[in-house]
Order: structure tokens, then sequence, then C-alpha cells
């Protein structure tokens, strides 16, 4: 509702002026009927020495929502401004898993403070979880959840629901566990109102369960969840042993930073998990200077290439004009290629035993491609450059040289931007590293030696 700039903007005025005035009921009254999200992204723009303040007038249960949504920024900043019973209060009201995210965004003297006022059940709880592997499905899980017994009656499900609900996070799916917690099935609060009170839970549960491990990757986890519609994924240990649940709003959280890596390593970035506006400089430059180097060094070898068929140039400059844009659409076939296979790859649609498959498809498509560029090609260099532009140089012969470049180099980017990211995959590298940059400097290099190579053959240079 209040993602609009404008509407933000006269909001976050009338929250001041009502600070400026000391009219806090009437600020509370403003903020209750509000969402917790829409609150906190107030929040974030009211500046260090008003958003305590504001915060403070929230009631205790909209008070930790707000606080979940917050930035790590300014959670800390309020972490730092809160009473050792106001950090209390917030933390008593935070779902576990939540907590976690915040004990992981942390420095160290302030996790030592949150530590120091959870209670002992929550600590070890905490302690647990940070012991799990980052982007495990155990380091995202969360263990407030509802278990029940398999010879509990409905009646019997529902008492137990009311008197340890309000604690948990979801209440829709409770799971059943036997004597031993292991997951034998799940049943669904629809289910639990559809029956009968005296049903045993055995007769009417879920036995079919789709469930991860502890170590599994969060990725996994979060598209597992997209792919049967689910609000929440029980974890089990090795022993198949009930320790947790994922529910869908961290899995929305897990996919939105996977995309975001993605997209910084098919930019050349080191990936960062701070939004844009809120890195430093220097931290900007640190992620993205790795890379440049790489690719201006790598780049020397088109730059040998050229030098190397220097004669050639000096003989026919006019194929000086036609290098970036052979280089570009080289470039740009490539990366065409490898951001589809990439997404194919990242959605499990494509495996590497689909290698040949994928390049039988990619050459398929590169003939038509390459062809139709060419025929396109091939007009306007007779049409504008030498009719046009009256430019004698662009001979028929000259034409042929860039036409036929034009349809082996698409033909070889669409292949190199589909094999490397599976290959990558393959010997274990991230295939987002594969994309755009690092492929469109190898096409460069393959686009340079075909170029040269056809006008060596028909202009006998």
């Amino acid at each position: 509702m209040y993602e609009h700039e404008d509407v933000r903007a006269e909001m976050k005025d009338e929250i001041e002026d009502l600070v400026a005035r000391k009219r806090y009921a009437q600020l509370r009254d403003l903020l209750l009927p509000m969402e917790a999200a829409d609150i906190a992204l107030l929040l974030e723009e009211l500046g260090e020495a008003v958003m305590p303040l504001v915060f403070r007038l929230l009631p205790k249960e909209l008070a930790a929502e707000v606080f979940v949504e917050l930035e790590s920024d300014e959670q800390e900043l309020l972490i730092r401004s809160f009473s050792n019973t106001e950090l209390k209060e917030v933390l008593d009201e935070l779902y576990l898993d939540d907590t976690v995210d915040i004990v992981e965004e942390m420095p160290a003297n302030v996790v030592k403070r949150i530590l120091k006022h959870s209670d002992p059940e929550m600590r070890k709880s905490i302690n647990e979880i940070l012991k799990y592997p980052e982007d495990s499905a155990g380091s995202i899980m969360t263990t407030e959840f509802v278990d029940l017994k398999r010879d509990m009656t409905v009646e019997d499900a529902f008492k137990r629901i009311r008197r340890t609900g309000p604690d948990k996070e979801t209440i829709n799916i409770c799971y059943v566990i036997d004597v031993g917690r292991h997951l034998i099935g799940l049943v669904t609060i629809r289910t639990l109102l559809l029956a009968e009170e005296d049903a045993v839970l055995e007769d009417i549960m879920e036995k079919n369960i789709v469930s991860v491990s502890t170590l599994d990757d969060q990725e996994y986890v979060a598209r597992s969840l997209s792919k049967y519609d689910f609000l929440a994924l029980p974890v089990v240990d090795t022993e198949n042993r009930l320790v947790g649940i994922v529910t869908v709003d961290d899995a929305m959280d897990v996919l939105q930073d996977e995309v975001t890596e993605d997209i910084e390593k098919m930019a050349a970035i080191l990936p960062t998990d701070k939004p844009y506006l809120k890195t430093g400089i220097f931290e900007t430059f640190k992620a993205r200077i790795p890379w440049l180097l790489l690719l201006m060094v790598s780049a020397t070898f088109t730059g040998h290439i050229i030098s190397k068929f220097e004669n050639a140039l000096a003989a026919f400059t006019i194929l000086t004009a036609y290098i970036p844009m052979l280089m570009d659409t080289g470039g740009n076939a490539g990366s065409q290629a490898s951001v589809t296979v990439i997404r194919g790859i990242s959605l499990n649609e494509i495996e590497f035993s689909d290698l040949l498959r994928v390049i039988w498809k990619e050459m398929r498509v590169a003939v038509y491609c390459g062809v139709a560029l060419s025929a396109a090609n091939f007009i306007k260099l007779m049409l504008v450059d030498r009719l046009l532009f009256h430019n004698p140089a662009v001979t028929v012969a000259v034409a042929l040289v860039v036409c036929l470049t034009l349809v082996l180099d698409v033909f070889c980017a669409k292949l190199v931007g589909c094999t490397l990211p599976l290959l990558a995959k393959k010997v274990g590298f991230d295939p987002a590293v594969m994309a755009s940059p690092f492929i469109t400097t190898i096409v460069d290099a393959i686009s340079l030696l075909i170029y040269f190579q056809f006008a060596a053959l028909i202009l006998h240079i």
C-alpha cells in the first residue's frame, strides 16, 4: 500500500508532525491499522532519532512483526536503544527462525546481548539451528510447530492445538509422530474440522509425506515448497525424526536471495547480502573489481589476435569497422543461450544428461538466427554502406566475409553459451558464473579468429 513514493512521503510527514506535537495517542491510532511491512518501510525513513520513539508506541505483537520486517541496520539501531526489559519483550514475541536470522546478521556484541536476554530454551534452540551448515534446510527451519500422536482422537488433537498453538508459527498443518519422534503422517486443520470428534488420527492422516533433510540445500527446499504448493515442509534428520519445518514465507526469502545472487554473479559481481543503497562505496568496489580485473586481463587475448592480423587490417581497413558489430552480436547470442540454460538449471528443468539435447536445439536455433542476421546484414551492407554512404570499399567480397563470419560466429557463440553452464554445474561451479561477461570474452576471441580466417580465405590477405 505504501510502496508508492508520494503516499509514503505524505505518511512520513504526518508521522513527523504528530511526533513534533507530541500527539502520541493519535500517532498510535494511525499506525495500528497498518500492515507490519508498511510500518517498517516508514520507520526506515524516519531517521535514528524518531524511529525508536515511534517503535515504542506499537503494541508488543505488532512491534515484533515490524521488527522482523526491518533491515538489519535498523534492527541493530533499535536493539542498541532498547532497555533490557524492552529487548526481552520483543524477543519473547519473535518466532525462532526470525530470531536466528537476526542473530546471524548482528555484530558479536549485539548477539551476546540477545542471547543473554533470551530464555534458556530459546537460547538452546538458537544454538542448535546455528550449528547447521549455511544455506541448508536446518539453517532456515523453525522448531515451532504442532506435533500430534498417532493414537489421538480429533478431539484430543484440537485440545493440544488450542494449548500449544499460540506459540507456534503455523497451525494449518500438524505433524503426526510416534514415540521416537519419527514423522509418520500429517493432518491439516481442514481435515480435522471435517472429521468426527472420535476419529483416530492414524486413520485420517496423510501418510504419503514429502519431507526434506536438515542438510538439503535451502534452494532445493524452497523449490519443493513451490512445486507442491505447500504452506510448510517438514524437516527430518538422518533417522527420519521430525526436527523442524520450513514455512512458505522463509522459502520466498530464500528464492529472492538466490535470484539476487545469481543476477550478481551473471553480471560478474561478487554477491552481497546488503541492499544497494546501504552498501558502502568500498564494499561495492571490492565486489566488482576482482571480476573486472580478470575480464580485463582475459580481454588481452582479443588484443593479441587483432595485433597478429595488423597487416591484414592495414590492407583492408574497412574490415575494422565491422569488428565491434561481430563481437557484440556473438556476445549477445552467447548470452541468450547461457541465460536460458542457467535459468533451466536453476529450475531443475535441465540436467547434465540433457547436454546433447540442449546442444542439438541450440545448433538449430543458431542456424536460423545466423542466416537471418547474415541476410539482413548483407542487404544493409549493400544498400546502406555501399550505395547510401557511397563507400566503395564495401565490396561483395567484403560483405561475404562479414556475413559468413556472422553465421559461424552466432553458431559458435550459442554452442559455447549453452555448454559452459552445464559443464560448470557438472564440475561443481555455480553456472551463473558462466554468464554474460565470461562467455562474451570467450566469444569475442572466437569471433576475431573466424573473421580473419574468412578474410584471408576470400580476400587473399
